[in-house]
């Protein structure tokens, strides 16, 4: 009854009516913002609209709109945008809306221009991939402590807990874990290998100015790892006008958590940011009452700095370092580390993450626009430039999962040489040749105790793997109507010999405001067997892998998607989408429980394993700076297990319904935001073996509620939020919490929320 009550209520919000705001036209000035894309107006949100040489104004909305109060004595608006040139319009009384069109200042690099939507999410229409871009207002409306947190308003990434021990989070994309997904940082490969279980939580959202998610199969200069989706992370810049930030955060468990970020220039050429980060969590919570604790106790310190050069010739160096140290202990409320480790009395879990990791980038521009924008031929001159990238890596993990123990490192090295060249508008050619190296030292101790006797198997997985591979990929762009990309990637590796990865994207602008994609190709993954798969190590079963086993996983995705926009009769603006996408794999690592009752079986697919992902957004801004956001996703996925056949995957959740409601008063004093989720049911692993007759039983569906309210002072943001306001829980997450080192004890079988209702306070302070 709760739960239908709970549905209801989210009905209702999606049907609820919409009340406007009526404001005295005699003074109040209306606009909206507009930036040239090819032939063709695009609307600008982000966009800075104050008044001269004042603090006084606000920025554009979704669809480029404002709306700012008259000024007494100033009769000037400036609007200003990274990358574009401000521009000063002068305001008579007899003006009530105004259009305003900003030029690319031509001396900005792109790959310079910050673009921050104050509405938090929008979905780009200028890319070839569907993207949908979450900026750092968007980022800001949830708690966002880190990464893991930071896409409970998208449809498109599902996160959830591996295990009921660890507090890892992994994220879903397009039906299957995020392991699946490559991600970026500014481009480069991150997460990888033993990073991947913990390496969400290792980026705190106030690190970061926005997230790209691109669904599919993406450009092929960025690897071949991205099977169903790329996510990539744009960081805080050296160039940034914020000599002094910072975050604190405390929930009201007594999570505390600190950030602080200084950019400034070091000289007119040279750059710099500093990013610190600490969370402490020490306080032992079981709500459940079920002997565990419901999170692990955390202490986690994280450093980077990055720094960037710009030569007079044009030349740009970007290189930085990041050192990071997070320790994790947790398991049975009375567990003693010192007293009960390695033992049976207490069942005790302790993670500690080291990792270090520096890049170089290096950007040379060979041939370089001579004429101005507004010029004739500029749009037909010949452009080429040069880059390197170096990326090293070490990563060390040392665990213990009751009496299984496993302790790894890594050391990762990646280098990338890109060309490209553009002929004009039209095309555009990148090539480029890339390697990566991996040394792993792996040690696992899967200790056991099946019908009372204790079993032990030693395991060692130390490997060195290298790939070298080559790429090119051609975009041809017809009059900005019809946008097409064809790439090719060959790769050798060392254990697996050539990979051949075909990719093809194609965009076409039906009409000004209506655009359409497609996109499809083949990628591969190495799989990391135990780092991809720590959950499994939360049980107390035996880990079995089959000797033969193949771990490079390889599979094609291709879909589509169609995005209308449209502008309300207020000048305001809204978007419908709807995509879909399937993955499909020749080959992959699967991670079966239900085999045996008393193992974690690994071993490769035979047959089929595929998910086909249908999603539907609609976004409206019916009257200034109210956005309200509806999403729902359907996955239809299946793979082929042995002596089952081919059966519905299991922990994936088979729908996700959204609505995200945002609110802002004048100058974004006060900032509301609601969101509301239902989660669909999803098909529970068997615990006592094979079942035949296919009666399998599934979770329920399930509701979450989010809020925030920020105050925005001139340099201080304070906020208050709750999570999980409906406090919903699901029952017994540890299977046989009461007998911990038996075969029955099963963690990682975690279809929803553990912990129920937070409420936290912040404050951001920026200078």
């Amino acid at each position: 009854m709760e739960l239908k009550k709970t549905i209801l209520v989210f009905v209702i919000l999606l049907l609820c009516p919409i009340i406007t705001i009526a404001q005295d036209a005699s003074k109040v000035l209306t606009g909206r913002v507009f930036v040239e894309n090819g032939d063709k107006l695009e609307p600008m949100p982000g966009t800075i609209v104050c008044w001269l040489n004042t603090n006084d104004g606000g920025i554009s909305s979704v669809g480029g709109v404002f709306s700012i109060k008259r000024h007494a004595k100033i009769d000037s608006l400036e609007f200003s945008f990274t990358g574009y040139k401000s521009k000063v319009v002068k305001v008579t009384t007899d003006m009530n809306n105004i259009e305003v069109i900003l030029e690319v200042d031509a001396l900005i690099k792109v790959d310079d221009i910050k673009v921050q939507n104050r509405r938090g999410t929008a979905i780009s229409k200028i890319d070839m991939a569907k993207k949908e871009m979450i900026s750092f207002a968007g980022l800001c409306k949830m708690a966002c402590c880190n990464l893991a947190e930071s896409f409970e308003n998208s449809a498109s990434v599902t996160v959830g807990f591996t295990d009921a021990v660890s507090g890892a989070r992994q994220i879903q994309m397009l039906g299957y874990a995020g392991t699946y997904t490559q991600m970026l940082d500014e481009s480069r490969p991150i997460m990888r290998g033993l990073a991947s279980p913990y390496g969400l939580s290792f980026v705190p959202g106030m690190w970061l100015q926005g997230i790209q998610i691109s669904k599919g199969i993406t450009s092929v200069a960025s690897g071949y790892e991205a099977l169903t989706g790329q996510i990539n992370l744009e960081h805080r810049k050296p160039t940034d006008d914020e000599p002094l930030f910072v975050n604190l955060y405390l929930s009201d468990e007594l999570m505390a958590e600190g950030n602080i970020s200084s950019s400034f220039n070091v000289t007119d050429k040279l750059s710099t940011v500093i990013l610190g980060h600490a969370a402490i969590d020490k306080k032992p919570m079981d709500h459940n009452n079920d002997g565990f604790l419901d999170l692990p106790n955390r202490e986690h310190y994280n450093f980077a700095n990055r720094w960037l050069y710009k030569a007079t010739s044009g030349v740009q160096i970007r290189a930085g370092i990041r050192l990071l140290s997070e320790d994790r202990k947790g398991g049975q409320m009375d567990f003693d580390l010192d007293k009960h480790k390695g033992g049976t009395d207490q069942y005790g879990f302790g993670i500690l993450n080291r990792n270090f990791n520096a890049y170089v980038k290096v950007g040379i521009p060979i041939l370089e626009n001579k004429l101005q924008p507004e010029e004739e031929g500029y749009e037909d001159e010949t452009t080429s430039s040069f880059a390197v990238v170096a990326d090293y890596t070490y990563h060390e993990i040392g665990s213990f999962f009751g009496i299984k123990n496993y302790d790894a490192s890594q050391d990762a090295v990646l280098a990338n040489i890109l060309y490209q060249i553009n002929y004009g508008k039209k095309h555009k050619l990148i090539t480029g040749v890339s390697f990566t190296g991996d040394n792993y030292r792996e040690d696992l101790v899967d200790r056991y105790i099946l019908d009372g006797v204790e079993g032990s198997k030693p395991m060692n997985f130390d490997r060195e793997e290298y790939t070298v591979g080559a790429f090119g990929e051609y975009t041809y762009n017809f009059m900005d109507k019809l946008s097409l990309v064809a790439g090719v990637r060959v790769d050798h590796n060392n254990d697996y010999g050539l990979m051949f990865s075909p990719r093809g994207q194609v965009k076409w602008n039906i009409l000004p405001n209506t655009v359409f994609r497609v996109s499809g190709g083949i990628g591969y993954r190495n799989s990391t067997l135990i780092a991809d798969n720590m959950g499994m190590l939360a049980t107390g079963r035996q880990i079995v892998i089959a000797p033969d086993i193949d771990r490079m996983e390889r599979g094609v995705t291709y879909g589509g998607s169609l995005t209308q926009s449209f502008t309300l009769s207020n000048g305001s603006a809204g978007s419908v989408n709807f995509d879909y996408f399937r993955s499909g794999f020749t080959n992959q690592v699967v991670v079966d429980q239900e085999l045996n009752s008393n193992q974690i079986n690994f071993y490769n697919l035979d047959g089929r394993s595929y998910t086909n992902t249908y999603q539907f957004d609609f976004t409206i801004e019916p009257f200034d700076r109210f956005v309200a956001t509806t999403t729902f996703r359907y996955n239809d996925t299946k793979m082929d297990m042995q002596k089952q056949g081919l059966v519905e995957r299991p922990l994936i959740s088979r729908f996700k319904g959204l609505i995200n409601l945002q609110y802002a008063t004048n100058y974004d004093k006060w900032m509301f935001d609601f969101t509301a989720q239902i989660n669909g049911s999803a098909r529970l692993p068997s615990q006592t073996g094979i079942i035949t007759n296919g009666e399998y039983e599934d979770s329920p569906v399930y509701p979450m509620f989010f809020a925030q309210v920020t105050k925005k002072f001139r340099k201080v943001d304070l906020y208050l939020g709750c999570e999980n306001i409906a406090n919903y829980t699901q029952d017994e997450p540890i299977l046989s919490a009461n007998d911990p080192f038996s075969t029955e004890f099963n963690s990682s079988v975690v279809w929803g929320p553990i912990t129920g209702r937070k409420f936290y306070v912040g404050m951001r302070y920026t200078f």
